[in-house]
């Protein structure tokens, strides 16, 4: 085939794909690995993979919604109900990097890999089961917060049992 030139382009009509000819290995080679601009791009890498080779640093932010009951005597046992559904927020690439097919992509499919989004969820409920993937991955916890609010279960009656709701939110990074 034809060397490259100054330019560093080479016109693709010249390779001959059928039958196997068009150049060396090497001059494929450098044509697969140019960037549009002409310049020399790098290897290809998964998306959640940095030029080095190492894993790539983000935030994953980790959410659940919960209730539980408190009886008119409040040192009777609060009655927890189990956490309905854990959300996942942050970019697509690490999240599927993390939790692999556990991640449940259904409210948001087809999201390009640099994207980022906060409609991904769980397919299971235990958020140490969450933490434990995360920690393996190389990520820590750097912030949390929680919200709550307070209902009465019959509305006017303040003697009744009281309905608390709480969201929360875990905040992990990987430098």
């Amino acid at each position: 085939g034809k060397p490259l030139g100054d330019s560093g382009q080479r016109d693709l009509s010249d390779l001959d794909y059928n039958s196997g000819k068009g150049g060396n290995s090497y001059e494929t080679n450098a044509l697969a690995s140019r960037s549009p601009s002409g310049g020399v791009a790098g290897p290809l890498l998964t998306p959640s993979q940095s030029l080095d080779g190492s894993r790539r640093s983000g935030y994953i932010t980790i959410g659940y919604r919960g209730s539980y009951t408190i009886g008119r005597d409040a040192q009777a046992d609060a009655k927890f109900r189990r956490v309905a559904r854990i959300t996942v927020c942050g970019k697509t690439s690490l999240a599927k990097e993390v939790f692999g097919d556990t991640l449940n992509e259904s409210r948001d499919p087809d999201r390009p890999p640099e994207r980022y989004t906060s409609r991904y969820y769980l397919k299971f409920n235990f958020l140490e089961q969450a933490f434990d993937k995360l920690s393996e991955s190389g990520f820590h916890m750097v912030a949390c917060s929680s919200t709550g609010t307070c209902a009465f279960a019959s509305g006017t009656d303040q003697s009744e049992d009281k309905i608390w709701t709480s969201y929360t939110e875990y905040v992990f990074c990987r430098e």
